[in-house]
């Protein structure tokens, strides 16, 4: 599918562009590689940012962004220096949702043959790093949907999210209707599903969508930073296993899911790490971590 070009994002038929100018920000990070529809940077020690980055289509979602978005996800796993991931858009949106054009013309045997969207998916089973998102405006359809698969999701008050796949004679493809109602409930979710309405920062966090929200898009890049920077400066190992058995209690029994994070628990005993950290615990002193 990397030959279908970006054109306009799905929350194109209920936002009007022209209305919504984009915004740039730039923060005290280095650029760190090319890219024609993300940017990447480290902002903070051991933190690596993403910053979905198409401006006059409000970041809508197309097969070649998230390619970029793919590579730069498992540049940052594999990097030595990197240990927590910041996944943002502008202030303007998240992701407004995902190319209509690339998608209308799709038959079936097409979407089917080419597993269209799965590689969306992809960050959520390959990716062991945890990963925040930070929303501000709009995250509508497939970007409510990434949101939704990143570790911890921190957004501003005022944010825009919904699942409007309804309203254009589809339904989500990309994980919403099965996330979202893990998060809010099956009745809530099915309002939303059905009816194609957004809600909004607040009520994402009211209803546990959302872990933090924060009043200006300013305060929730140094909210999201500074979070990461904290899980950044611990030990990588235990970051990881700590990681894998929470993500483990969306799959398992709460029986089978205790005996997963005992086992896991057990293995941390194998680390250097554990040996370190609960020394410099005893002895009131910092941490310094291998991790390994």
């Amino acid at each position: 599918m990397n030959s279908f070009k970006c054109l306009r994002p799905t929350a194109s038929r209920f936002i009007k562009e022209s209305s919504l100018p984009s915004v740039t920000r730039s923060f005290s990070a280095t650029r760190m590689a090319s890219y024609k529809y993300i940017e990447t940077s480290e902002p903070r020690p051991g933190v690596g940012q993403i910053t979905l980055s198409r401006p006059k289509a409000l970041n809508a979602l197309c097969t070649p962004l998230i390619d970029e978005l793919n590579t730069a996800l498992r540049t940052f796993d594999a990097s030595p220096t990197i240990s927590a991931i910041l996944l943002t858009g502008s202030e303007r949106a998240f992701a407004a949702g995902a190319d209509i054009k690339e998608m209308a013309p799709l038959t079936f045997s097409e979407a089917y043959t080419t597993s269209f969207i799965e590689s969306w998916s992809l960050l959520t089973t390959q990716i062991k790093k945890p990963i925040i998102a930070a929303v501000s405006g709009h995250a509508l359809g497939g970007g409510c949907e990434l949101a939704l698969m990143c570790d911890i999701l921190y957004c501003t008050e005022k944010a825009n999210f919904g699942q409007p796949e309804i309203k254009l004679g589809t339904i989500p493809g990309a994980g919403g209707s099965q996330r979202l109602t893990r998060a809010i409930g099956k009745a809530r979710a099915m309002e939303l599903v059905l009816t194609g309405k957004t809600f909004s920062g607040k009520e994402a966090f009211d209803w546990g969508v959302a872990a933090r929200t924060f009043a200006s898009w300013d305060e929730l890049i140094e909210g999201s930073l500074a979070t990461a920077e904290t899980i950044a400066g611990y030990s990588k190992v235990a970051v990881m296993a700590a990681k894998e058995v929470v993500n483990k209690s969306q799959d398992l029994g709460i029986r089978d899911g205790v005996e997963f994070e005992r086992r896991v628990f057990h293995s941390i005993f194998g680390s250097q790490d554990q040996k370190i950290g609960m020394e410099a615990f005893a002895e009131k002193k910092k941490a310094e971590w291998t991790h390994s």
